[in-house]
């Protein structure tokens, strides 16, 4: 039973411990424990030990959370821009003021243009249900151009909703009770944590091996027994070879696959040509590590197969998604505890958002607007803006994409328009703040009250206001109920009459879950499916209950044509040519999250400066020495990053980690310049791992 959530006086009687839960975008969403030293300030913060997959352990980051509540640099008043664009030139002013001048200034956009002219943009820098997802609300509410999240999860999860058709999967605390635990597509050391440690414990307890596939020997292929390190993009040539293993050697399971799979006697024929041999000469793995890599699969039946969204990060990426996830299909591994394979399990929760989102005034017939082709909509590209008006007003919540976007020259050229508005809600004077015309103090997770479920693990979280926020400081859902009123539309929508914590406790109950003060008392509510329906054991969520080998793609985006029917290498990456022969990877910092982070001591003392990881062979063909100031580019510009010789990849891949602040970078630009955003198939995204380009020393 968990221990009473209200705040107890338990390790030392002078500090209140209060339960709280990681707002950020990571699948893990800890359960946390905060020290509330004074209404206005926190001290340490831990893991919740007694949560089972918290298990205690969370990222060194969000431990030092002290450093980014309690930074200088923290936004406390609002704020209107007295100087040129960019200038980083404000003056405080009142909130009432700073309101009314972002209502009269979408009224005017309105008024010109139509109300497709504005665009509310926000995205992940809180997942709290109600303080980010609240800003559709608005949209709805005004017919304002709605919001299409591309930046993140699309590809992954087209592949793997592909096979599956749901977003789910065995208990991810299944992990500590596997025999071989492969981490696929995730830097897990890096971004979630507790994968790695409920995997250690699998090889504690159980003499587990950890396999890690990644095209790059990071924190996590440090960690584990084995290491397969592809190509970048070639995850499927790999998955075929593996499954080509299974058929050949004996290892597939024919009782399950004519149970529960499409086609499983083609799928045998598709692979019989995709050798260990075929796939060397597209991922670069030895033909006889693939070969052992799947023996090793084919002889474990407790085989836990975790894919990360390293999978979305690629043109490629749903249908090396789909192929890595047949693995499992053809070995039965769903049949055993701590075996299968696992996404996320984003489908699992049944929380009605109407309320906070205002879906019920949604009108399909207002245009969405692609986030990650934000720099071809700001600078007028019919087909981005779908041709529509242009863009001339936003208010931008929970992201930085003058950072964080790709194609960062266009969208620096959008911003910097003279007849774009643009108001800013922000923790700190990000560079899309100083592009602003109004910058607005926010709160952060400590600060307000919310609600949040898990992606890699399957709980569900009330994170209470904790201490007071500095100076003016105000939530997302006063912003958004502010300007509602101010806009006239705040009787359209109950949503904008109720308070955060009323409106979680709705949503909550929608779902069948505890209200708002029953999950405080409770800490946490484990959502987790039965075993059966987890694993899949009543067939997978198609009409036929029947495991895709041969996915309908359509079912998963409007851009399906040219797709393959089944799992194979499909060449649809920014290939390498003569004049880009190298293959660059921007892969997460350890103590960065995106640009989250980037302005705390601790995060900047551990990754100094931006860097980008060059092969020794390669950097020795070109004279370069680790420090060296080197230039990387291609048709979109060029980013100059100091050197670092590394032999962890192959050839030809260059690792850029972290998105540093543009002015961190020493010409005053970010890696995400060289950055495509020309969607990718399905349904859109932009591939951040997907990218030619040229090296030279600078």
């Amino acid at each position: 039973m968990n221990a009473s959530p209200k705040i107890a006086r338990a390790r030392d009687q002078a500090v209140d411990i209060v339960a709280s839960a990681c707002p950020h975008d990571c699948p893990s969403t800890c359960a946390l424990e905060v020290e509330r030293l004074s209404p206005t300030r926190i001290g340490r913060v831990r893991g919740a030990a007694d949560n089972d997959y918290t298990a205690g352990v969370i990222c060194a980051k969000v431990a030092r959370y002290a450093e980014r509540v309690h930074h200088a640099d923290r936004l406390t008043r609002p704020l209107l821009r007295t100087g040129p664009k960019g200038s980083g030139q404000f003056a405080e002013i009142g909130w009432a003021e700073a309101l009314d001048r972002v209502a009269d200034a979408f009224v005017a956009a309105e008024q010109r243009h139509g109300a497709e002219a504005v665009w509310p943009y926000y995205y992940a820098g809180t997942m709290g249900l109600v303080q980010r997802d609240g800003i559709h609300r608005l949209t709805h509410a005004k017919k304002y151009s709605r919001f299409f999240g591309t930046i993140c999860v699309n590809l992954a999860y087209a592949g793997w909703l592909a096979g599956t058709g749901a977003l789910r999967g065995p208990d991810p605390r299944e992990i500590g009770r596997s025999d071989l635990v492969v981490i696929w597509g995730t830097n897990a050391v890096n971004t979630q944590i507790n994968v790695m440690t409920h995997a250690t414990r699998a090889r504690k307890e159980r003499g587990a091996k950890i396999v890690c596939i990644d095209p790059y020997r990071n924190g996590t292929a440090e960690a584990a027994d084995i290491h397969l390190m592809p190509r970048p993009g070639t995850d499927g040539a790999l998955a075929c070879a593996v499954m080509h293993v299974l058929f050949r050697d004996g290892h597939a399971d024919w009782e399950y696959l004519e149970r529960y799979t499409d086609r499983p006697r083609d799928l045998e024929a598709r692979v019989a040509a995709q050798t260990p041999a075929w796939a060397e000469a597209i991922t670069g793995i030895p033909a006889a590590e693939i070969e052992a890599f799947a023996r090793l699969v084919g002889t474990t039946k407790r085989a836990y197969f975790r894919l990360g969204y390293g999978f979305s990060r690629s043109r490629n990426g749903a249908v090396n998604m789909h192929a890595a996830s047949c693995i499992a299909a053809v070995t039965g591994a769903y049949q055993y505890e701590g075996g299968g394979a696992f996404h996320s399990n984003g489908g699992i929760f049944t929380m009605d958002k109407t309320l906070i989102e205002g879906l019920d005034l949604r009108d399909l017939t207002v245009r969405d607007l692609d986030q990650s082709r934000i720099g071809q909509i700001l600078t007028g590209d019919a087909a981005a803006l779908k041709g529509g008006p242009p863009v001339t007003a936003m208010l931008i919540q929970n992201t930085n994409p003058y950072v964080v976007a790709p194609e960062l020259g266009l969208v620096h050229q959008g911003f910097a328009r003279d007849d774009l508005f643009v108001c800013v809600h922000e923790q700190f004077m990000t560079e899309t703040a100083k592009m602003a015309d109004v910058v607005l103090p926010a709160t952060m997770f400590l600060e307000h009250d919310d609600i949040y479920r898990g992606g890699g693990n399957q709980y569900v979280h009330f994170g209470p206001k904790v201490i007071e926020a500095p100076g003016e400081a105000r939530e997302n859902h006063y912003v958004i109920c502010e300007l509602a009123r101010r806009l006239g539309v705040a009787e359209l929508h109950p949503g904008f009459g109720m308070t955060p914590r009323e409106l979680a406790d709705q949503c909550l109950r929608s779902g069948g879950y505890p209200g708002a003060e029953d999950l405080i008392a409770a800490r946490w509510h484990d959502a987790q499916p039965d075993f059966r329906r987890a694993h899949f054991l009543d067939g997978f969520n198609w009409p036929d209950k029947r495991f895709r080998f041969f996915p309908d793609w359509k079912t998963q985006g409007p851009d399906w044509e040219g797709m393959p029917e089944g799992p194979t290498h499909w060449e649809s990456i920014e290939a390498p040519t003569d004049a880009c022969p190298f293959r660059l990877v921007t892969a997460p910092a350890r103590t960065f999250l995106n640009s989250t982070f980037t302005e705390t001591p601790g995060s900047l003392a551990r990754e100094k400066r931006p860097t980008v990881m060059v092969h020794p062979d390669d950097a020795a063909a070109q004279g370069i020495a680790t420090g060296d100031l080197v230039r990387l580019g291609n048709r979109r510009g060029s980013v100059a990053l100091h050197a670092q010789l590394f032999d962890g990849m192959r050839r030809g891949v260059l690792i850029a980690e972290g998105i540093w602040p543009n002015g961190a970078h020493v010409e005053g630009v970010g890696i995400n310049l060289l950055i495509g955003s020309d969607p990718a198939k399905p349904n859109g995204g932009a591939a951040f791992h997907d990218t030619a380009v040229w090296l030279r020393r600078a």
